[in-house]
């Protein structure tokens, strides 16, 4: 079996990676900067459309069994209502969450349609949920909220050929992002991940769930 976790380098999706790789698992990380030397690494910032195509022509005729699409960016932790959350910033905040995301799924289709059972995996967060809306992080919330209608629907347009997508909120995790007062650790997340993704069926496509198997509330 054959993985790609974008963003490996690095927190969650390098938990993600050790764990596949300890299993002696074809796992293929992504960096946007440079590769760290153990494993097998791809340059890819997300938002390059250029880049995309270039892992493409690297994948081109290889099987791709899972795609994990965990690249992303929280830019706008502490910005206020009054005068923050400049046009930039969402800007780069959707390119690396939704765009960069779509961009991954598209260059990589032709290597999902060579799995036998193809699957892909989208890194969302509870902030995307309507239903958990106490405000703050406006950029973040509303990019993970397209990130989980972008699975939604490519869940839908993937299913008649076999392809299976899940959407995921990994838990609060003690990374950069997370910050040293989360819930659980990298370790943890992964763990819990990996479950998810081994269940991941086009049964169960377009499910939005937590690490430890909970339906999420949209």
């Amino acid at each position: 079996m054959t993985t790609l976790i974008t963003g490996a380098n690095r927190g969650i999706g390098r938990a993600l990676f050790d764990s596949y790789l300890a299993d002696g698992t074809d796992v293929i990380g992504t960096s946007r900067g440079a590769t760290p030397p153990e494993g097998n690494w791809l340059t890819l910032d997300v938002t390059d459309p250029a880049a995309h195509r270039v892992v493409a022509e690297r994948m081109q005729g290889k099987p791709l069994d899972l795609l994990v699409c965990n690249a992303g960016v929280y830019l706008d932790k502490g910005q206020s209502l009054n005068a923050g959350y400049p046009a930039a910033m969402w800007a780069d905040s959707f390119a690396a969450n939704v765009t960069g995301v779509f961009l991954t799924v598209q260059a990589l289709l032709p290597s999902l349609r060579l799995s036998e059972a193809g699957r892909i995996a989208i890194i969302s967060s509870q902030m995307a949920s309507h239903v958990r809306a106490p405000g703050g992080s406006l950029i973040y919330r509303a990019s993970k909220a397209a990130a989980l209608n972008l699975g939604r629907n490519l869940s839908t347009e993937l299913k008649p050929e076999g392809i299976a997508v899940g959407i995921y909120h990994p838990g609060w995790v003690r990374t950069d992002m997370g910050g040293t007062g989360a819930d659980i650790s990298e370790a943890e997340s992964a763990a819990g991940l990996r479950a998810r993704f081994e269940e991941l069926c086009v049964e169960t496509t377009g499910r939005f769930l937590t690490w430890d198997g909970r339906e999420h509330p949209y």
